[in-house]
């Protein structure tokens, strides 16, 4: 294993990573905010050198293009995660046995974290505030395709640790190499956890080749369901925020689902669609309705192939549905469990679909643009889970966590 003094490092560096409080843990991080804003040219630079190896018509190139604006974003992520509270030492559980032994449950730090993700240098930042805050060691392996990027960033990061005397092996970042990846995967007794970020390909592949415990951070396959109840306008602008907002992440709107009895509706709903050139692939009856109301060349008929599809651009796919009932069927059949809305006025409808949906995010009435750590008011977060153990949806600070019990006796001994 060509990194294995790296991993043992990072093994080593649990123990001291521990001891530090949190006045200094929130003081490199109020470091660290500043140092990006201050270094936005450097980094636009480095930036700038992954960009022009990327087609701009890759859907990865919106997420691994930094503009002054996302810079500041950032920043701004920092500076949320240094006011929450740090999770360690939280009491969970306690109480005293019958026996007069003592329990008390506290969260602990998962400790050596691996994250794998693909054209995303945000995630350089924001992987390292939250494990940081959370007493967590990381290791990450970026893509080639921001390796310029997060090169640049942590940079920046060990330069604000050096600076508050700490050491910079606390986060460490692996060649952008197939071999670096294997030796991640593969890392036992010195990685707790890996978590993948990036397309479903890559998540399939840690998911089969790791020999380490891994949480999904599965592909977002987003539907949102327009109940014969639902309201218009509300419609209207709930589509084109979950659609366009931003078309490249995971919570972006891949489907539409809309009941029959409102398909004169469609036209209305979609205009602001059209406007923005967004394809959209039409079942039978919903292409009927639209035909003649949306932009020339931006129409088409779906096949199979367009339902359970993450487009990640501008494109979405159409079906009409005569119930609720085939509206659940089809999201049980294509969704990936991240995040899916209904649009209705009926509270029952509202909560048979909550009830039913498996996801991690279910909505009523609002975009699907929401599944974010940030504005769950997490502070930035290190993924969204599509799994359903350990944890679930926008993981941040307690999603890092884990727990153990601690135990106080006077003397006691167990008999036979």
């Amino acid at each position: 294993m060509k990194n294995i003094k790296l991993f043992e490092k990072a093994r080593e560096a649990c123990r001291e990573i521990i001891r530090i409080g949190d006045a200094q843990v929130n003081q490199v991080l109020l470091d660290l905010a500043a140092e990006a804003e201050n270094s936005i040219g450097f980094l636009l630079a480095e930036n700038k050198k992954d960009l022009e190896r990327m087609d701009p018509s890759d859907p990865k190139y919106d997420r691994l293009k930094l503009t002054r604006e996302r810079i500041g974003e950032i920043a701004a992520d920092l500076r949320n995660v240094v006011h929450l509270q740090t999770p360690i030492g939280e009491v969970l559980e306690e109480r005293t046995l019958k026996n007069g032994l003592h329990l008390k449950k506290i969260r602990v730090a998962l400790g050596v974290i691996g994250i794998i993700y693909e054209a995303r240098p945000n995630v350089t930042f924001d992987v390292f505030s939250l494990c940081f805050k959370s007493g967590n060691v990381c290791i990450l392996k970026g893509g080639r395709d921001a390796e310029y990027s997060n090169k640049a960033i942590l940079s920046l990061i060990q330069k604000i640790l050096g600076k508050n005397h700490l050491p910079g092996y606390f986060v460490q970042l692996l060649p952008a190499t197939h071999e670096a990846t294997s030796d991640l995967l593969e890392a036992i007794g010195y990685v707790d956890m890996i978590i993948p970020r990036g397309s479903q390909k890559l998540i399939d592949f840690v998911r089969q080749q790791a020999r380490v415990p891994v949480i999904e951070t599965g592909a977002g396959i987003v539907h949102t369901y327009f109940d014969k109840s639902g309201d218009l306008q509300k419609g209207i602008s709930i589509i084109r925020n979950a659609k366009l907002r931003r078309v490249s992440v995971c919570n972006a709107l891949d489907c539409l689902l809309i009941h029959e009895k409102r398909l004169s509706d469609l036209p209305e709903l979609v205009k602001g669609l059209g406007n923005e050139e967004v394809e959209i692939y039409a079942d039978e009856k919903s292409w009927k309705v639209l035909d003649g109301r949306y932009p020339e060349g931006r129409l088409f008929h779906a096949n199979e192939n367009h339902f359970g599809m993450e487009f990640l651009s501008k494109k979405m796919s159409i079906k009409s549905v005569n119930s609720l009932t085939e509206a659940l069927d089809h999201i049980a059949k294509y969704s990936s469990r991240h995040s899916e809305a209904i649009i209705a006025g009926e509270k029952k409808v509202i909560d048979r679909f909550y009830r039913e949906v498996d996801a991690a995010v279910v909505y009523s009435n609002t975009s699907t643009a929401f599944t974010d750590g940030a504005q769950f008011e997490m502070g930035a977060e290190i993924g969204i889970s599509t799994q359903k153990l350990h944890a679930r949806g926008p993981m941040a600070l307690k999603e890092l966590t884990s727990y153990k019990w601690i135990v106080r006796g006077d003397g006691h001994i167990r008999n036979p």
